[in-house]
Order: C-alpha cells, then sequence, then structure tokens
C-alpha cells in the first residue's frame, strides 16, 4: 500500500502547488503568513475530527516527542511560501523537490537497505525527470521575461532570492524528511497516527501564532476570502494525511517518489491555468512517469 499512498499524496501535494501559486500576491509581505494560518487551521481542524473519528487519546508528550521532524518540516515550508514571491525569477519547485533524493542517499548510507535494480532505475529516472525539469522550467521563465523585455538585476536573477529559498526548503524538507523515516519507519519512534496529530496540532500552534502577529501587525486577514490558499491548505492536509503511511511503510523508496508531485502541478497548470508546455516538458513527464511505473512493478514483485 505504500505505493498507493506515496501517489496520493503526489496528486494532492501537485495541486497544492497549484493554489499556492494562484494564491500568492507577490506585492504581500506577509503572503507566507496567511498560508501558513490557513494550512495551520485545516490541519487543526482535521487533527481533531481525526481524534474524535477514530476515538484516540491525545498525548502532548508526542508533540515534542515529534517536534524535531515537525520543526524541519514546518520551517521548510514557511520557507517555500516566501520563495513564492519570487517563483518568476527562479527553479524554485523543481529544486525543492529534489529534497528527495537527498532523503533517500541519506537513509541509504545510515540505514543501508538492499534495493533491487528495477527500485534504483525507478528512484534514479524520478531524481532525473526533476532535475531535468528544474533546466526547462529556467530556460522558459528567461525566455518569456526576454519577450517581454523584462530587464533583471543580475543579483536577483541568479542570486539570493532566486536560489537560496528553495535551496533552503531543499535542505530542510530533506532533513525532515530522513528524520521522518527514522521516527516511522527505521527505528518505530511514533506510530502513525500520533505522528500526524502531533504535525498537524503543532502547525495549528504555529498558525495561531502567526494569527496574533498579523493582528499586532494590523494586517487585514479574511479567512473566508482566502479560497486559494484554503483550497491548497486542503490538499496539503490531504496529501500530509497518506504522506504519513507511505513512509512508515517504505521510507527510502517512498521520498523520491513523492517529490515528483512538481510533474502533476505542471500538469494540473496545463489543465487548469491553461499553460503551454514544450515537446521537452512532456518527454520529461514521460520520463517521470515512466519511473513511477517502475516502482509500482516493483512493488508487485
Amino acid at each position: 500500500m505504500w505505493f498507493v499512498f506515496s501517489l496520493l499524496t503526489t496528486l494532492a501535494w501537485g495541486g497544492a502547488d497549484l493554489f499556492y501559486k494562484k494564491g500568492t500576491d507577490s506585492n504581500d509581505k506577509f503572503s507566507h503568513l496567511k498560508i501558513v494560518i490557513m494550512v495551520g487551521l485545516v490541519m487543526g481542524l482535521h487533527a481533531t475530527a481525526y481524534l474524535f473519528i477514530k476515538g484516540l487519546a491525545f498525548n502532548p508528550i508526542d508533540l515534542l516527542k515529534y517536534l524535531p521532524v515537525s520543526a524541519f518540516y514546518i520551517l521548510s515550508m514557511t520557507v517555500g511560501y516566501i520563495g513564492l514571491r519570487y517563483i518568476e525569477l527562479s527553479i524554485a519547485s523543481p529544486v525543492q523537490n529534489s529534497s528527495g533524493a537527498i532523503t533517500a542517499i541519506l537513509l541509504f548510507i545510515f540505514f543501508p537497505h538492499e534495493l533491487g535494480i528495477v527500485h534504483i532505475a525507478g528512484v534514479a529516472i524520478i531524481t532525473a525527470g526533476v532535475l531535468g525539469l528544474a533546466i526547462l522550467e529556467k530556460k522558459a521563465e528567461s525566455a518569456a521575461l526576454k519577450l517581454k523585455n523584462v530587464q533583471i538585476d543580475k543579483k536577483y536573477q541568479i542570486g539570493f532570492l532566486a536560489i537560496t529559498f528553495p535551496i533552503i526548503y531543499c535542505i530542510l524538507d530533506g532533513l525532515g524528511t530522513f528524520a521522518d523515516g527514522i521516527y516511522l519507519d527505521e527505528l518505530k519512534l511514533i506510530s502513525e497516527d500520533a505522528a500526524l496529530i502531533a504535525y498537524e496540532f503543532t502547525f495549528f500552534i504555529c498558525a495561531v501564532l502567526s494569527f496574533i502577529f498579523l493582528k499586532v501587525k494590523k494586517e487585514k486577514f479574511q479567512i473566508f476570502k482566502e479560497r486559494d490558499k484554503g483550497y491548497a491548505a486542503i490538499l496539503e492536509t490531504t496529501g500530509q494525511f497518506f504522506y504519513v503511511f507511505a513512509m512508515a511503510k517504505n521510507a527510502i523508496i517512498a521520498a523520491p517518489l513523492i517529490a515528483s508531485y512538481s510533474i502533476f502541478s505542471i500538469i494540473l497548470s496545463r489543465i487548469f491555468l491553461k499553460e503551454k508546455l514544450s515537446k521537452q516538458h512532456y518527454a520529461v513527464i514521460v520520463i517521470v512517469m515512466l519511473g513511477i511505473a517502475l516502482l509500482g512493478f516493483a512493488d508487485e514483485l
């Protein structure tokens, strides 16, 4: 089932990525905090409903036990939300999603696994596809800006804003997923249910603190008018639900597979935002799909 859970996570987060892009205002310096609030709110509601529906007992100690993992994830996501304001000058999404390869390498180094040739081939193909996408997006963005006669300051085109945010996200998310693999798969330090609830309640606490901060700053924020952010939060939470169970079963393979969700984000952008894709984009999508199919085939062996 890890493969099915990984695919569901990938689809959900691909959709979330689409709405994150739609809901981000490049002129709003608090845009990232507003996304944190929406995601934290939905996660808090989901965690509460999950507790009651499954009749689980919540142990506050789990918040502290799982805090290192939660901190890596929430920090990486917040950095990613900030970076969305500069997405047109970066290769953010593909670079961020290469964190799955970092996780797989770390897990393989510290917790050696016996992987079949099909698993290795699938992970390699997906990782190559994500990196290929980064190159294509950069070329497409540069070409579009030239057509619009936009003069880009070099320090932003290849410097701090364009590169730092996605790289920081990649490192933090890679470490978070590595820690998750240890907690859920390698050492079984916490159950899937406890990890899910602890993470979502931690995110909810961050949302409350962010909301208070905006109030202190007298920044206007109306929850029911933030539809795109709300849709992104729902899809993010849906993906998180399946993600925990995927990582608990086969972290070293699930991590790079899930990291390919940028491919699904591109497909959804083509469908709903009518964005045009080049032949090279379609080729990369086919390559990544092939890698996913190989992992699915290996799961049945």
